[in-house]
This record gives C-alpha cells, sequence and structure tokens, in this order.
C-alpha cells in the first residue's frame, strides 16, 4: 500500500535521514565537517561570556578585590576576542561550503540522469519526479537541502543544552536558607520537580506546535510544487527562452500562462496555504511563541525567588537566567528540528525515489569485439513493442536483417513506426516482445556503452550546445582540426564556415558569448550531420537529414551522400521519397507493422502496395507544378 504524505514512521525518518546525510558526505565531506565544528564553537562561545561574566558580578557585589576583577575582565575580553575571530573564521569557511549547495544537489540528480536508462529518462514519471524535486526545494527548502540546515541545527541544540545543563545544574542543587521562611519549600524535592517538570512540558509543547504549524507545508505541498512550477515558466522561461519568443507574441500566450497562473497560485491570498497561515498554521505559530515566553516567565520567577532566598548572589542570577533561556532555546530547537525531519521526510521519498530508478540496460559486459565478424549484421526477429503505460502497441511483429555496408530506407505515414523502430535499433528502449539480435547474439547480451558507440545519429530533433563549432562535432574540449573541418565541408558547411570570424572556435548562439553566431535551422542540420561523421561509428542513422534545408542544399547533400557516407551501413528516415532512391532497401511501416521491403523499382511497381500510394500522392504535387 502506498504511504500517503503525512503517514511517517519514526524509522523512516532516522533512515532517510541518515542516508541523506550520506549523500552530502559522499559530494561535499567539507561542507558537513564546516557546520559541525563551526556549531560547536559558536554554541559554547555565549556559555564560556556567561560564566565570565556571572564571576565578574559577584566579585564586584561581594570582595571587590581589585587582581580578581582585573582578572575576570581581562578574561572576558581576550576570550571573547579571541572565540569571536576564530568564530568568524569558520563561519566563513562554512558559508565558502554553503555557496556550493545548490550546485552540489545539482550536480547529484544531474548525474542521476545522465546515467539513467533512456527508457527511464523518457517515463513521464521520472519527470514528474525530477519537477517535484525542484518545486519542493524552491518552495520551502525540503529534501536534501532541509538536512543540510538541520545539521546546523542540531548541532548547535546539542552543544547549547550540554553547556546549559552545565551551568544550570546548581540552581537546582544549591538550597535557600533556612531563615528563609516559606522559600525553604523551594528545597523541597517534590517542588523542584514540580518545576522540572513545567519547564519541560513548557518546552516541548512549545516545538510541537512548531511542527503542526509545519506540517501544513507538507499537506499544501501538491498546491506548492504546481504553482511554483506556473511561476517559473512565465517568469523565467517564457521570457527568456529564444525558441517561444515568436509564438508567445503571435498567440499572446504570455496572457494564456498568466491566466494559468491566477488560477493555482500558490503566493495569493486566496491560496490553500494563505489560507493555512490564516487558520490552523497561524494558530499553531502564535500557540508555539505563547507557550515559549510562559517558559521564560518561570524560569525569572524560580531564579528571584531563590536568590531572594540566599541560595547564590547577584552574578548566579545572570548566569543562570541566560543558561535555563538557552537551555530552552537549545531543547525547543532540536525538538522542532526532529519535527521538521519528519515533516521532511516524505520530500526525501520523491528524491530517493528518483535516485533508485535502477539502471536495467548496462549490466552485461560482452563486448562487440568478442563476436566479431567480417561484416556487422543485426536482425529484428518477431519484435513488438509498446511505449511504458500504452495499451497500443507502436510495433508489431516487426522482422528484418541489416547487414553492413547497406543502405537502408525507412518511410511511412507519421505514427507508422519509423523513430521507434530506430530507438530499438539504438537499445534506447528494448523490445516489448522478440529480440534484436548482432551477430547473432541478443543486444541485451552486449556491454550497454559499447553497443551505444556503434553509431552515429541525426535524430530529428537533434541539439547543438552553445559552445564552440569544434566542440560541438567533436563532443570534446580537444579534437582534430583537420577531421572537423573535412566532415563539415562533407555536410554541406564547409562556405558557411570559411566566414565563421574564429573558424571553429566560434561559439555558436549567444548564451554565453555576446559576440556568438545564431546559425539557421538549415544550418544546424548540417553541422549535426557532421557531427555524426565525426564520431565515425559503423552505422549512420540518418532521421529527416535535410528536413530544414533549401532545395538546392538539399539536393547538394543527396548529391554527396554516396561520397560522405562511403562504406559505412545506414539507415535513412524520410517523408521525402525521391531522396531514398540512393538507397538499396526500403521498409515502409504502417500502423507500426513492416507492410513492404525492397527496392525503389520493385515497391514503386506494386500498385497495391502502401509505398506507390505515398510515391504517388508526393509526385503528383510534382507533376502539377511542372
Amino acid at each position: 500500500m502506498k504511504k500517503s504524505k503525512t503517514s511517517v514512521s519514526f524509522r523512516e525518518t532516522v533512515r532517510l535521514t541518515l542516508r541523506g546525510f550520506k549523500v552530502w558526505w559522499k559530494e561535499n565531506p567539507r561542507l558537513l565537517l564546516s557546520i559541525l565544528i563551526c556549531g560547536v564553537v559558536d554554541a559554547l562561545t555565549p556559555y564560556v561570556g556567561i560564566w565570565l561574566l556571572a564571576r565578574l558580578i559577584d566579585e564586584i557585589a561581594g570582595g571587590r578585590n581589585s587582581q580578581t576583577l582585573m582578572a575576570y575582565a581581562l578574561a572576558l575580553m581576550i576570550t571573547t576576542a579571541v572565540l569571536s575571530m576564530f568564530g568568524a573564521g569558520l563561519t566563513r569557511w562554512k558559508n565558502v561550503q554553503l555557496d556550493s549547495l545548490w550546485h552540489t544537489q545539482n550536480k547529484v540528480f544531474m548525474e542521476k540522469l545522465l546515467s539513467m536508462d533512456f527508457v527511464d529518462v523518457d517515463d513521464g514519471r521520472v519527470q514528474e519526479l525530477r519537477s517535484q524535486i525542484w518545486q519542493n526545494t524552491d518552495s520551502g527548502g525540503w529534501g536534501l537541502y532541509k538536512l543540510v540546515y538541520s545539521f546546523e541545527a542540531i548541532i548547535k541544540s546539542v552543544i547549547s543544552i550540554i553547556g546549559a545543563i552545565m551551568l544550570t545544574a546548581s540552581l537546582f542543587l544549591l538550597p535557600v536558607k533556612p531563615e528563609s521562611g516559606k522559600l525553604t519549600i523551594l528545597n523541597h524535592p517534590i517542588f523542584i520537580l514540580l518545576i522540572v517538570v513545567v519547564m519541560l512540558g513548557v518546552i516541548f509543547a512549545a516545538p510541537w506546535y512548531s511542527v503542526k504549524a509545519g506540517s501544513y507545508w507538507v499537506k499544501c505541498a501538491d498546491e506548492n510544487q504546481l504553482g511554483n512550477r506556473l511561476f517559473g515558466f512565465w517568469l523565467g522561461s517564457l521570457g527568456n527562452d529564444r525558441s517561444k519568443a515568436l509564438d508567445v507574441r503571435i498567440y499572446r500566450q504570455d496572457i494564456l500562462s498568466k491566466s494559468n497562473l491566477a488560477k493555482y497560485n500558490p503566493f495569493i491570498p486566496s491560496s490553500k496555504l494563505a489560507k493555512a497561515s490564516r487558520g490552523g498554521m497561524g494558530v499553531y505559530h502564535a500557540m508555539s511563541g505563547a507557550v515559549s515566553q510562559i517558559f521564560v516567565g518561570v524560569a525569572y520567577i524560580f531564579v528571584c525567588l531563590k536568590a531572594l532566598g540566599g541560595a547564590f548572589g547577584v552574578g548566579s542570577i545572570v548566569q543562570y537566567v541566560s543558561a535555563i533561556t538557552a537551555l530552552s532555546g537549545g531543547l525547543s530547537k532540536l525538538i522542532e528540528t526532529t519535527g521538521d525531519l519528519r515533516n521532511n521526510t516524505s520530500f526525501l521519498r520523491t528524491v530517493f525515489e528518483l535516485l533508485d530508478v535502477p539502471n536495467k540496460m548496462s549490466h552485461s559486459d560482452m563486448t562487440v569485439s568478442q563476436n566479431s565478424s567480417e561484416k556487422q549484421k543485426i536482425e529484428f526477429r518477431n519484435v513488438s513493442f509498446r511505449y511504458p503505460g500504452q495499451d497500443k502497441y507502436a510495433l508489431r511483429n516487426v522482422s528484418l536483417t541489416f547487414n553492413e555496408g547497406q543502405r537502408l530506407a525507412v518511410v511511412g505515414m507519421n505514427g507508422s513506426g519509423k523513430t521507434t523502430f530506430i530507438k530499438l535499433l539504438c537499445r534506447l528502449y528494448d523490445p516489448t516482445e522478440g529480440e534484436i539480435l548482432l551477430n547473432g547474439i541478443d543486444i541485451r547480451e552486449y556491454d550497454y556503452a559499447e553497443y551505444l558507440r556503434l553509431f552515429s545519429v541525426v535524430f530529428q530533433d537533434f541539439k547543438l550546445l552553445s559552445f564552440e563549432l569544434g566542440q560541438n562535432i567533436a563532443g570534446s574540449m580537444d579534437y582534430d582540426s583537420d577531421k572537423v573541418s573535412c566532415c563539415l565541408r562533407d555536410a554541406g558547411f564547409g562556405v558557411r564556415q570559411d566566414k565563421l570570424p574564429h573558424g571553429l572556435s566560434t561559439k555558436l548562439y549567444k548564451d554565453f558569448d555576446e559576440q556568438g553566431v545564431n546559425i539557421s535551422g538549415g544550418e544546424a542540420q548540417k553541422i549535426a550531420l557532421a557531427r555524426a561523421l565525426y564520431k565515425d561509428a559503423p552505422f549512420i542513422i540518418l532521421d529527416e537529414p535535410t528536413a530544414a534545408l533549401d532545395p538546392i542544399a538539399e539536393f547538394e547533400v543527396y548529391s554527396e551522400m554516396n561520397k560522405i557516407i562511403g562504406e559505412k551501413s545506414t539507415v535513412f528516415i524520410s517523408h521525402r521519397l525521391s531522396s531514398c532512391r540512393f538507397c538499396n532497401d526500403i521498409a515502409v511501416f504502417h500502423e507500426g507493422s513492416l507492410v513492404q521491403l525492397g527496392s525503389h523499382d520493385v515497391l514503386v511497381n506494386d500498385k497495391s502496395g502502401m509505398y506507390y500510394k505515398l510515391w504517388s500522392a508526393q509526385a503528383q504535387y510534382y507533376e502539377t507544378e511542372n
């Protein structure tokens, strides 16, 4: 049974919290060490001053020995100065480590996402988990973020409690003088026990109310996540993303986004969290503050009465009042932090649900070279596939053999299964049924990373990065300049390359360099093709490689295609059937099935086949135009 967000056991809180600390220790142990050392020093520093000040006041009110007064005064000044300087240095060290907090947390999640199987990255549930984690961090600092600041609070609280107990223990042990009359009742063990119980009750009650108030963040998490996501989209992505800029202005998508934000905005008076603040959440916060003041009042009365009864002097009043107030604050903060960690457990569940997604595609260790032959051969054998969470098959009973050096065109209408076929070939997904063989061995038996190196792919929705042109081609900071230039010229980018201000060092786009060069969609497609050539993999897959090119540029690319590809195996996907004629075979997909396989001349003469229908549908436009 799935646990509710508010159903959290103590054991689960401890387990997930400790696991979270292990993540931080692995990524940046200096962060926790700096918090630990700085917290100890910060918590103990006030008690040194309190103790010395109490002794100084006692001496002023009592013996007034000048040498003793001078000694206490100098000790107070020196220790305060030294501890302050030492604490300032430690605080600076801690703050430097805390400055990396956001980047370190992002590194944890980015490394997980980049190492994750594509099938999981493409899964809507994983995308939702990732979004929830970011929204939880942004809206209330929950998740891994909360652990760091909770750790600091725990350290300071524990040390503060220890120091306060050491300074307040004598408060309950020093007796009121017998001649104090009715005040001698303060010496009775039952009265002392009663005072301790009252104080502890108040100490525990105040943070309990605070924790109850904090639990409303958990109850309102869903609304906060959605609202914060919409707010970030409207305020950040919508205005800054140049790929959206044209549509935003033509269709006023900013108004639509703003309207949705108004409907789910967690930052307005009518939101669920705002109503909670005016209701139960606000009441619990108020009760927490009120109860804390009751404790202070009880502590002051008890200390003053004992001093009035002659149990100790004026200096001890300062010591006990300060220490017992610090004890209250330490215990309250510790309990409050424990409650925050309990509330944080539901957010840590989301964190570790993402981090625990297993990689199922990289366990085998057979290398391709261990089962190599003179020519590589890939075979689809009765392969069927449906996407996770879908009932309908995207591919059904596909069988074909693809030999090294062969050029295969894959055609069909939108949604026929062409791109799914490519994803299975590259093992971005595994078949739901059937198997895919490389040299007679199921591709799941090979080392996953090595199998991926067999393919160079130009995806239909490829992406280039805002780095140097040469780095984009090579996928590396260092590259072979001559080879990069050759690949760019083969891909038809040579003329444009010669005009670039800094050659291969020219930055693409302007994200990181205002002198960067904006390139057109067709130019980007040529760069993507050059990137595939540079990888020099035995199999090249081109998914609509000329969709963004003008007719002249497309003709140039196809005229040089045989030269560009050479002897490599090629899978070519295109809606323009005339561009498939340089391929040996054409695979025709329709509604997830492979319905035809053969050369262009054979398929175009089969007037009952799907290829003839597609060819005729495109040819009539050219005939009418001519």
